[in-house]
């Protein structure tokens, strides 16, 4: 790996509209390339907008969803990349060539070449699948880079896969914080009304950004992913209104200890910068940690318990469904 200068980015997308939201890309990465950015990383469906798709038909999703590569949006990324020599990444459904819409994250790279991921754990809508393949490549700058969706990287098992088939870094990037969560002590609603008293009063919702509602939540989980497997990890985050929910940005960079090179809690949207350098790596606790596995004593990970459910059926009960 070689040192590498990674931005994220938490920006609010305007929901469905696709112009609108390349142009805060094109914004973002005009401003990263001043900086001398080699890797920036955009929130999930941030060029498509994402909670609203929750209450969208198939025709509607369909009329958002691109064909990856060849979609206008993968292409614009494409043409971005090449100008400005920096690798980058942002999510959009796909209109896959199997007929099923995805919840996809588009990287695409300065030497023309282009990965995508799909979502594992999608459950914004019923009309949408989930992928089934994880997804690690090489990138112009010198680093093998891992992608993993929002929920993809709350299951420990996706994050060690990554990591197992080389990433160094990965990208994480998310629509969350603020969620109305089944779960007691996992986030809860950030009233909307804050958000849009937010000049005015910056430190009410800043308090909500840092609090059990966002950053807290994080803290929980976060940092293990990138400790327990050695990955520096870039975490972009959607920040402001969604659809009647109040995402919480706290873009943020991690290092291979779980330690945050760069965070913001801002109530806006941001671009943080940090410096990755690969001798943070060497010997770090994730990386020995992996090599003294015991593969032999696993086989149980990959049985069927019998309480596996669908990512959607466990993510939208509540207690009174049982």
């Amino acid at each position: 790996m070689n040192k590498i200068r990674a931005a994220s980015v938490q920006f609010r997308h305007h929901a469905g509209d696709k112009y609108y939201n390349l142009e805060r890309v094109r914004s973002f990465v005009a401003e990263a390339a001043r900086d001398h950015v080699d890797v920036i990383v955009f929130p999930e469906m941030c060029v498509t907008g994402y909670w609203h798709v929750r209450s969208l038909s198939r025709a509607e999703i369909e009329e958002l969803a691109e064909p990856v590569p060849a979609g206008v949006s993968s292409q614009e990324l494409l043409r971005l990349a090449a100008e400005h020599d920096m690798t980058i990444g942002a999510g959009l459904i796909e209109a896959g060539d199997d007929g099923e819409l995805y919840n996809t994250y588009v990287v695409a790279m300065p030497d023309g070449r282009v990965a995508s991921h799909r979502k594992i754990h999608c459950f914004v809508s019923e009309h949408m699948s989930s992928g089934d393949e994880f997804t690690v490549f090489e990138i112009p700058q010198g680093a093998r880079v891992g992608v993993l969706i929002c929920y993809d990287n709350n299951i420990g098992e996706n994050v060690r896969i990554t990591a197992l088939q080389g990433a160094e870094i990965l990208l994480a990037p998310h629509q969350t914080g603020g969620c109305d969560s089944p779960s007691p002590r996992c986030m809860g609603a950030i009233d909307p009304e804050l958000w849009k008293n937010r000049e005015a009063d910056p430190e009410a919702i800043e308090a909500e950004f840092r609090g059990p509602k966002g950053r807290d939540w994080l803290m929980h989980w976060l940092p293990a992913r990138a400790h327990d497997n050695g990955l520096f990890l870039v975490y972009s985050n959607g920040v402001g209104e969604d659809d009647g929910e109040v995402r919480t940005g706290n873009a943020m960079i991690l290092d291979p200890y779980g330690d945050i090179l760069v965070e913001t809690w801002k109530a806006r949207d941001e671009m943080v910068v940090a410096d990755l350098d690969p001798a943070v790596r060497d010997m770090c606790t994730g990386e020995r940690w992996i090599q003294t596995r015991r593969p032999e004593l696993y086989g149980p990970l990959t049985e069927s318990t019998g309480r596996e459910e669908d990512t959607r059926t466990v993510r939208f009960r509540r207690r009174e469904d049982g």
